[in-house]
């Protein structure tokens, strides 16, 4: 979702070998979950990262076995976020669109610009926000201001450009920026540690004494290589840039969601594109083969690592952790191409792009990459000042997401991190015994769990018109 619809943003007649993409799928995960063992350790136990989405899942854990008033916060806001996302989208006469947007927008100048304003209808958008804390989310939401109001309606109200030119230095300067921050983490927080994490892998115990062995892991990185070069036509230097990007980008991964709650996958694979593309000539469906094997590794780092944090302070057992997670994504790696393959049957290829059907942002960002950067000098500037305010402890990754990212959406997050503020100031006691944590964490889940199920129904229709 994040990355192959960009294939068929480019060329709608486009079509993908159903064996390829498994190879690519499952490529991903099986990188994905080699890399998260190497580095639970550092950003887990080390590094001691936040990691507030594996935090939240210990508290729902907890909570259920405890009971109590925390017991029933957690099923009454999940129930209640539950019951709003099924009227949201399988009633749409009740709400015939997940965004409000106020009426002078679509008959005033604003919409010209390009902004739609707005705010989502999500309450698990809410819930992030508030565990994200208003400090992450602000900056995210200083973002969105500078996109929206700065370069599309700023800019074309002060005659600098024309509403196509803003769009293209919006979404250009947003990937910059988060590029930039990538390209940070690399120089500051992986590279002094990328001896520790390359040696570990030739050790019994990777992590520790009740770890598991990867002492296997170079036989299954060499024959991935092989299958990305051979069957997924890659290429050998292509094939190589990409696992060994997949190394550092799913260290990026878990960095990032340890500290904000945030994985912009597709960003990982865009940087590691760029490096496929500036040494070798990779063609356009091999250039979104890189992007989704790294988008997939790092999609799954960013879990693994919430669930290792959860584990971590609930005393799991990593060995049984890392088992778990390697059943479930090797199943949920067929499960994906499935409904992938399903939805195309359903929509059509020229339903991605589609803002009424699958806008899908993120695979945009990448059809921009493999084609071309909409706009080269918003790029190069975002990614310096990325890369610049990285170095020097801003969270700058966050502020690229919502420049990039539709408004609506960060105001949504921006509203629960508001609350998480007024919730510090108003009722301290409350929010210090955790019952806003709790609530935020039935947000997630009401709205995650009746989704996934309206998804599985929308996924089944698709098959039965296969």
């Amino acid at each position: 979702a994040f990355t192959l619809p960009g294939v068929f943003m480019l060329n709608p007649g486009a079509e993908l070998n159903v064996a390829q993409v498994i190879a690519v799928v499952l490529g991903g995960v099986i990188l994905g979950l080699i890399f998260t063992a190497l580095i639970r350790k550092y950003f887990v136990v080390d590094k001691e990262l936040p990691y507030p989405m594996g935090r939240a899942a210990a508290e729902t854990l907890i909570i259920g076995d405890k009971g109590g008033k925390k017991f029933i916060a957690l099923f009454t806001s999940l129930g209640l976020a539950g019951l709003f996302t099924f009227i949201r989208d399988a009633i749409p006469l009740i709400f015939p669109g997940k965004v409000i947007v106020p009426a002078t927008f679509y008959n005033g100048r604003m919409m010209s610009y390009g902004s739609f304003g707005g705010i989502w209808l999500s309450p698990m958008l809410v819930g992030m926000g508030y565990i994200v804390g208003p400090v992450a989310v602000g900056v995210w939401f200083a973002g969105a201001l500078i996109g929206d109001f700065g370069v599309l309606i700023g800019g074309v109200k002060l005659g600098l450009w024309d509403g196509v030119l803003a769009s293209a230095i919006k979404s250009s300067l947003g990937i910059g920026l988060m590029v930039g921050a990538g390209i940070g983490i690399i120089i500051k927080g992986i590279l002094p540690n990328a001896k520790a994490m390359i040696v570990s892998m030739f050790r019994k115990s990777a992590m520790s004494g009740s770890f598991i062995s990867l002492r296997w892991t170079p036989v299954a990185i060499v024959i991935l290589a092989a299958v990305f070069t051979t069957l997924c036509g890659m290429g050998v230097v292509a094939s190589i840039v990409t696992i060994l990007g997949v190394w550092l980008a799913a260290s990026m991964s878990a960095q990032v969601v340890g500290q904000s709650g945030i994985n912009p996958m597709e960003i990982f694979g865009i940087i590691v594109l760029l490096a496929v593309k500036a040494v070798s000539a990779v063609g356009q469906t091999e250039a979104f083969f890189v992007a989704a094997i790294v988008a997939i590794a790092c999609g799954l780092a960013g879990d693994v690592m919430n669930d290792f944090k959860a584990g971590h302070i609930l005393k799991s057992d990593p060995k049984a952790q890392w088992l778990g997670e390697c059943i479930g994504g090797l199943v949920g790696a067929f499960v994906a191409v499935g409904i992938f393959y399903a939805i195309i049957s359903a929509y059509g290829p020229e339903a991605f792009g589609d803002p009424e059907l699958f806008l899908a942002p993120q695979a945009g960002a990448v059809a921009a990459m493999a084609g071309a950067i909409p706009h080269t000098l918003s790029f190069i500037i975002g990614l310096a000042a990325g890369c610049v305010l990285y170095c020097v402890n801003l969270p700058v990754m966050t502020l690229g997401l919502g420049v990039y990212l539709p408004f609506y959406l960060s105001m949504t997050a921006f509203a629960g991190g508001v609350l998480k503020l007024l919730s510090r100031k108003f009722a301290p006691d409350w929010d210090g015994k955790g019952f806003g944590l709790v609530i935020a964490s039935g947000f997630l889940g009401g709205e995650g769990v009746v989704g996934v199920m309206i998804a599985l129904c929308q996924a089944a229709a698709g098959f039965a018109g296969m």
